[in-house]
């Protein structure tokens, strides 16, 4: 290959598919079922943010994904209950949970389009956070399998990591890109890699997810959409 690129690596949770609003509706689930049994000055708001801390507590315990929300989710109803909570409604948080894990994979706009265009030129991985078998589920269903070169499910986004996945599945960071929605896991640290970070984005981005924009780097690029994709790796080379 010649150029400067020669890999191009995707997020996949809203990235190619929908995947935050999910959880924004279980956490609407969440605060239906424990309304009657928080304290009168708790609202859902405050509510929310215990769970966030709990979320943010356990992200070294469960990893990201389905299962270590609906271990937070119960852990936050015991916390806030001061143990109270009813066995029912444990056991409609985890039913709640289980049903984060079969709803159908719905790719964004020009996902498909986007990955399909740049197949024949570039190497493609696919690089996501997450449950193993829920990522796996996601990525069979989507229909976007085949088109990848490489596959990395990995706990965290690093710096480290990208260079990792890069030499072995490309020419190096230095010759690949990273496309996704989230600042912290998708751009900032490929830039650090020495690659290209190219944020895509959308509308419903997790807390922990948010970062500074790198404006101004010279290897960082942001997109409306995917379907802008083709034509902004085009002109990086």
């Amino acid at each position: 290959m010649t150029g400067k690129l020669t890999t191009i690596g995707f997020d996949a949770d809203d990235t190619l598919w929908h995947n935050e609003r999910f959880f924004r509706v279980t956490q609407e689930r969440f605060a239906e079922l424990l309304q009657d049994h928080t304290p009168m000055d708790m609202d859902a708001e405050a509510l929310a943010a215990r769970l966030l801390e709990a979320e943010k507590r356990n992200l070294g315990r469960y990893g990201y994904g389905v299962k270590g929300f609906t271990l937070s989710m119960i852990e936050t109803a015991i916390e806030v209950t001061d143990s109270q909570v009813p066995a029912n409604v444990i056991k409609e948080l985890i039913v709640a949970g289980q049903m984060m894990l079969s709803y159908p994979i719905e790719l964004l706009p020009h996902a498909r389009t986007a990955v399909e265009s740049l197949a024949d030129r570039y190497r493609i991985v696919l690089v996501t956070k997450g449950d193993l078998l829920d990522q796996e589920r996601k990525l069979a269903q989507s229909g976007l399998g085949d088109m990848f070169d490489g596959v990395e499910i990995v706990s965290e986004k690093t710096p480290d990591v990208y260079t990792d996945i890069f030499d072995r599945h490309g020419d190096g960071a230095a010759r690949a890109v990273m496309v996704g929605n989230s600042m912290r896991s998708d751009v900032v640290p490929m830039i650090e890699a020495g690659g290209w970070g190219i944020y895509v984005p959308h509308g419903l981005v997790w807390e922990v997810e948010h970062a500074e924009a790198p404006v101004g780097h010279p290897r960082f690029s942001e997109i409306q959409d995917l379907g802008e994709l083709k034509t902004l790796i085009t002109s990086i080379g």
